[in-house]
């Protein structure tokens, strides 16, 4: 079995490369016996369930495909798409995680999630988290126009790309502390969200950063299940 960890797709109609890419993926690992864990912000915004469009349409269908061929989809939502639900996830028998997933992979304990808790630094984006996710504010949204729902995503993002303009990386970027309590049970934590794609070493566990996808290609995590494996992130071109 094939366990293929992905984050920070970013996929939206404006971006065709990155949506081909991610159908080229699930292609590639179609016949692999692939348990694909999506770790948030697969999409640049989403604004609800109930939205179509073609674009949209062609990634059901090819998910439909893969799942029908015996793999599983599992997502957990990051600070792009929290609204994303189990009606979109239910079209292709896929799984909606909780924020944060432990998994056991041979005998290794793992901790999984988006990483956006862990940057506990940038305090403005933490209150803000807290409010926009908030069940009740979460509901109310789902019921407004779908027309609202887009000019409200459009808004926040650009809110966000200002607000980044005046944050160090640093303040952007996870805290130790909260990255040693993540770890404190587990032998690996798998994340995304800080766009950094790298392996850290801390106190003898690993912290592995999942790439952010660009023009060409991706940085993506692979583990087969062989407790001898060594752990490397690989590169996705597409």
């Amino acid at each position: 079995m094939t366990h293929l960890f992905i984050a920070d797709l970013h996929l939206s109609p404006d971006h065709p490369r990155l949506v081909r890419g991610f159908l080229d993926l699930l292609n590639a690992y179609k016949d692999k016996n692939t348990q694909l864990y999506i770790l948030g912000d697969w999409f640049n915004a989403w604004i609800g369930d109930d939205y179509t469009a073609p674009w949209l349409d062609e990634i059901i269908e090819h998910l439909k495909q893969f799942t029908k061929a015996g793999n599983q989809v599992y997502f957990l939502v990051g600070n792009r798409d929290f609204a994303l639900g189990k009606d979109f996830l239910n079209q292709f028998t896929g799984h909606l995680l909780p924020d944060v997933q432990f998994l056991t992979i041979t005998d290794k304990k793992i901790r999984i999630e988006h990483g956006d808790e862990l940057c506990t630094d940038d305090i403005s984006y933490q209150r803000f988290r807290k409010i926009i996710r908030h069940p009740w504010l979460v509901g109310f949204l789902r019921k407004m126009p779908l027309s609202f729902r887009a000019q409200l995503a459009q808004g926040f993002r650009k809110k966000s790309h200002e607000a980044q303009q005046f944050k160090s990386y640093e303040v952007m970027d996870v805290n130790q502390d909260a990255v040693n309590t993540a770890l404190q049970d587990v032998d690996l934590l798998i994340h995304g969200h800080t766009h950094r794609a790298n392996i850290h070493d801390v106190n003898g566990k690993k912290r592995i950063v999942l790439g952010d996808w660009r023009e060409e290609s991706a940085q993506i995590l692979e583990l087969s299940g062989d407790s001898e494996q060594e752990i490397q992130l690989m590169t996705w071109h597409y």
